[in-house]
């Protein structure tokens, strides 16, 4: 469901999206990014800037640009992605102004995964900003507010265990839980399946207009992307049941069987939405894993 192809704009602009808010595209674009990262600007004299995105020294001239002349008073972090966090400190030195997030790299995790990597796991290579560290933790429906903005901090733990969006009126900044031209990576461990779909539903039963996501364009029919991204889960999920079949199975076959036009480049990213896929069953007792879960496991039906 590609929703925003000619989505295009110049890296370093700053571009009115309505009044009080403005979007920056760093110029980092990717296959997994997109055409860039989305930074944020909400409200006007007195601001905060959403995302501040990665560690990009033009990226960082363009905001203070976009900014000159207004105050910034706080700067908000969806997730400790590298795309995402790593301005924030200088951003922060810069402007005097305090780095919010939910918590460091590891804050949300859940017990399936920290027992993961307690026994090795690591990540896919998504790029975690290890050295990620808040000056002040939001808590899950905690309000912020400035002279001329106010948001809600939302929990959306799934892509990232402290994921969270932003809540400004009618629209949500969405970072990387919906995005408009791709379905969110969820990698294990610092990704969680199981954590992604109660985040979904969430979304879902609110009534937004518009989501504003890290990459791609507005999304203008909120509601109808949350519930193809959900209904994109369970049908992936049906696809692994039956490419399982009654046979023991492992994660790289089941990703040959089921990505078959994925480019090589995106087939580790596909391994790791399989895998997250195969916790999840394995949680709910769909399937499992007798020599333990991990990359390199067998998993049976049940």
């Amino acid at each position: 469901m590609m929703m925003d192809a000619d989505f295009n704009p110049v890296a370093g602009v700053a571009e009115t999206l309505e009044d009080g808010l403005r979007r920056i595209l760093a110029p980092n674009p990717s296959p997994m990014t997109w055409r860039g990262t989305n930074t944020y600007i909400i409200g006007q004299g007195h601001v905060a800037v959403i995302d501040p995105g990665p560690d990009n020294p033009a990226h960082f001239d363009a905001i203070m640009a976009a900014t000159h002349g207004e105050v910034i008073e706080a700067i908000l972090v969806t997730h400790s992605h590298i795309d995402h966090s790593p301005l924030a400190r200088p951003l922060s030195e810069a402007s005097g102004a305090p780095v919010l997030a939910f918590g460091d790299s590891l804050a949300g995790r859940s017990a399936v995964m920290s027992d993961l990597v307690a026994r090795g796991m690591t990540g896919g290579g998504e790029g975690i900003d290890a050295a990620f560290a808040p000056d002040r933790c939001l808590l899950d429906n905690e309000v912020v507010e400035g002279t001329d903005w106010r948001v809600t901090a939302l929990w959306t733990p799934g892509h990232m265990a402290n994921h969270l969006c932003f809540a400004w009126g009618d629209a949500l900044f969405t970072g990387d839980h919906v995005m408009g031209w791709a379905s969110s990576l969820v990698s294990p461990p610092d990704g969680d399946l199981t954590q992604f779909m109660t985040s979904s539903t969430r979304l879902a039963a609110r009534k937004d207009k518009i989501y504003h996501s890290g990459h791609g364009a507005p999304i203008t029919n909120p509601a109808e992307r949350i519930n193809w991204l959900i209904d994109h889960r369970n049908s992936r999920e049906a696809q692994i049941l039956a490419a399982m079949g009654d046979n023991p199975a492992t994660v790289p076959a089941l990703t040959r069987i089921i990505y078959t036009d994925a480019p090589a480049a995106l087939l580790p990213a596909a391994q790791r939405n399989v895998l997250a896929h195969l916790i999840d069953l394995s949680g709910r007792g769909l399937i499992s894993a007798p020599s333990g879960l991990s990359p390199d496991a067998k998993f049976i039906r049940i």
